[in-house]
């Protein structure tokens, strides 16, 4: 696998990024992820945003994180926000995801963040099971979907 750094706008991170958010509309019925992302919200150094590709250059998984300060949504400063986590379906469980978020925790690290802190769902049980056994424990709740039942944030020290 092949990780690198592309542009949030890139044809392959937007294709990726569709597939994400037609999974969370399957999952929510919501119409995917309501939060606001700009492609200047993943521009180092204040963010990334990575693809995994195989050896043929197919794009596999996607992620990326972006800097965060203390603000009214319940951010902390020194926080790195990740964002848009996906596997394609059938490239899950070969451990990609667990690389991709290894990657992306070195990287805010890189960069000066202190802390990276993410939002996900009850109806995302293995996205709450990477994250528990990679060390995240839940925090306050922060973000787009802080007020709502079904959100659960989760915190790690970088």
């Amino acid at each position: 696998m092949n990780i690198r750094p592309v542009l949030f706008d890139h044809p392959d991170a937007v294709r990726l990024n569709d597939e994400v958010q037609a999974e969370y509309h399957v999952r929510y019925g919501d119409g995917g992820d309501a939060t606001l992302l700009a492609p200047s919200d993943f521009e180092s150094p204040n963010g990334v945003y990575l693809i995994a590709y195989d050896e043929t250059g197919r794009p596999l998984a996607t992620g990326g994180w972006r800097a965060q300060d203390k603000n009214d949504e319940g951010n902390e400063n020194g926080d790195a926000e990740l964002k848009r986590m996906y596997v394609v379906a059938d490239a899950r469980g070969r451990g990609l995801a667990r690389r991709m978020l290894a990657a992306l925790e070195e990287d805010a690290r890189a960069a000066g963040r202190v802390r990276m802190v993410l939002e996900t769902g009850v109806k995302q049980p293995e996205a709450i099971a990477l994250y528990s056994s990679s060390g995240y424990e839940p925090c306050v709740k922060f973000g787009f979907y802080r007020f709502h039942e079904s959100s659960r944030c989760y915190a790690k020290a970088l």
